[in-house]
């Protein structure tokens, strides 16, 4: 070994602690030095604070609560319908809706948006027909899907599925079609067959894109899942909401409107998890 190699070999060895020291020094500064329950208390500070002043105005008379009732009143209001079972069953037939919508919208806008990244050809067959149907309001679909499929459980699954389909197929066309060209060059020179190419470049390629894109697609589907909730449903947060409407109920309207932002929210936070140890391999800014 040179004395340049010998050098660089005695300099580089406490290169690697140094690194991962600054990662992890780079790491406690991104979140702050808090572990996940610091992180989670962090979250709930904003509405906690928003809860407790408003709940503050109202008792102290700057406010008589009636169009925006207070988080007491709110919490009344959950409990009893909990104590009841009617929040239950409201929220099993909404979550069963999304459930479904969701399956189908990600398998129908994953499979196009791969054929759709992946040939140009079809790129240009597809994608201004999808951009076209993309601006349509979600309510515009109401009369057309309940002639299609009545007013059943179908004409609401299909709707949800219209609203998650669009973010995943954009998410996935994108993701594809923006590869580096080096990387998909680097597999031919390897002699990567088209489904090798497709699982040890591509896929890892556009996986943070996807899950984005699979997170974007549930929440327009908890949007979405409203608007077929009023056609004709009988039960689900949807209906909750027009029956507090109907009867002058502000509180269980609100409830509703937290019932629906607790399920986006763990829903959301469920994807994140299972896709979390998928994407170990990132470093990106958020991570350092």
């Amino acid at each position: 070994m040179t004395a340049i190699d010998s050098s660089h070999a005695h300099s580089g060895a406490p290169d690697a602690p140094l690194a991962a020291h600054n990662g992890g020094v780079q790491s406690q500064a991104g979140t702050g030095g808090l572990g996940g329950w610091g992180l989670a208390l962090l979250g709930l500070a904003l509405p906690l604070a928003l809860a407790i002043g408003w709940e503050l105005a109202v008792a102290a008379g700057l406010s008589d609560g009636r169009l925006m009732p207070p988080p007491s009143r709110i919490i009344a209001t959950l409990r009893e319908l909990a104590a009841s079972g009617e929040l239950w069953r409201h929220i099993l037939a909404t979550c069963s809706r999304v459930a479904g919508g969701f399956a189908l919208g990600v398998i129908a806008g994953t499979a196009l948006g791969a054929l759709a990244g992946y040939s140009s050809l079809t790129r240009n067959i597809l994608d201004p027909t999808m951009q076209g149907l993309r601006s349509v309001p979600s309510i515009a679909w109401v009369p057309l899907f309940i002639l299609w499929f009545g007013i059943f459980e179908s004409s609401k699954i299909a709707l949800i599925a219209v609203g998650v389909f669009f973010p995943v197929y954009l998410g996935v066309m994108g993701a594809i079609s923006s590869v580096d060209r080096k990387f998909v060059e680097v597999g031919r020179v390897f002699r990567l067959s088209g489904p090798q190419l497709v699982r040890r470049i591509l896929l890892p390629a556009i996986l943070p894109a996807y899950v984005l894109a699979l997170r974007s697609g549930l929440g327009l589907g908890w949007m979405f899942v409203v608007a077929a909730e009023l056609m004709g449903a009988s039960e689900g947060l949807g209906y909750l909401l027009l029956d507090g409407q109907q009867i002058g109920k502000p509180a269980q309207i609100v409830a509703a409107i937290i019932t629906f932002a607790i399920l986006g929210k763990v829903t959301d936070g469920i994807i994140a998890a299972i896709a979390r140890p998928f994407l170990r391999w990132q470093d990106s800014f958020q991570q350092a």
